[in-house]
C-alpha cells in the first residue's frame, strides 16, 4: 500500500456525513498565493468513496454490491518563470510537477497499450498519486476528467499543457463491466 501522512479513513453511513468529511478535507488542503493564482493549490486532493450495498431480500442468498469513487483535484503545473514562485512554493511546484509527470507517463503507457503496443509496462508505482488511482485509469472503471484552463494570454503555456494532458487522457478506453 501507500502511506500518506494525515490520511483519514471514516465510515459515513449517511451521505451528509460524507459531504462533511469532504468539506473538512478541502479546508485542510494546502493553498498559497503565486503570481498566477491568489489561492493556488499546493497539493493534490484525493477523496475516495467506497460504497457497499447489501441485498437481503432473498433469505438464502445475501447479495453484496460494491464500488469505489475517486474525486480528485490535481494541483496545477506551474512554470517558475510564470508563477514567480520561490522558497517553499518552488519546492511544492517541483513535487507537483513530478507527480503530474508520473501521471502523464501512466496515461501515455495506457494509450500505447490501447493502440496495440501490448508490451508497455504501466508504472503505477512511480508516485503515490498514480498508485492510489491505478484502478481509475483503464480497466473496469468509468473516468471523467474536467480540465481547468485560463483564457489569459500569459497562461497560454500552462493551458496548452493542460489541454494536451486532457487529450491524451481522453484516448484511454475503459472497459466497464457490471457483474451480477
Amino acid at each position: 500500500g501507500v502511506y500518506i501522512e494525515g490520511l483519514t479513513n471514516l465510515s459515513t453511513p449517511k451521505s451528509s456525513d460524507a459531504l462533511k468529511a469532504l468539506d473538512r478535507g478541502l479546508n485542510a488542503r494546502t493553498t498559497a498565493s503565486t503570481s498566477m493564482n491568489l489561492v493556488s493549490s499546493r497539493s493534490h486532493a484525493v477523496f475516495e468513496i467506497k460504497v457497499k450495498r447489501t441485498d437481503t431480500s432473498n433469505a438464502q442468498l445475501k447479495k453484496v454490491s460494491s464500488g469505489k469513487f475517486h474525486l480528485v483535484d490535481l494541483a496545477g503545473s506551474e512554470r517558475q518563470s510564470t508563477s514567480q514562485a520561490s522558497g517553499d512554493r518552488i519546492k511544492e511546484a517541483s513535487m507537483i510537477n513530478k507527480s503530474l509527470l508520473s501521471l502523464g507517463h501512466v496515461i501515455s503507457a495506457l494509450v500505447d497499450i490501447e493502440s496495440g503496443k501490448k508490451d508497455r509496462h504501466v508504472h503505477y508505482r512511480d508516485s503515490k498519486l498514480t498508485y492510489l488511482l491505478r484502478d481509475s485509469w483503464g480497466g473496469n472503471s468509468k473516468t471523467v476528467l474536467i480540465a481547468a484552463v485560463s483564457s489569459e494570454g500569459r497562461d497560454f503555456g500552462e493551458t496548452l499543457s493542460t489541454m494536451k494532458f486532457a487529450q491524451r487522457a481522453k484516448c484511454i478506453r475503459n472497459k466497464v463491466e457490471c457483474s451480477e
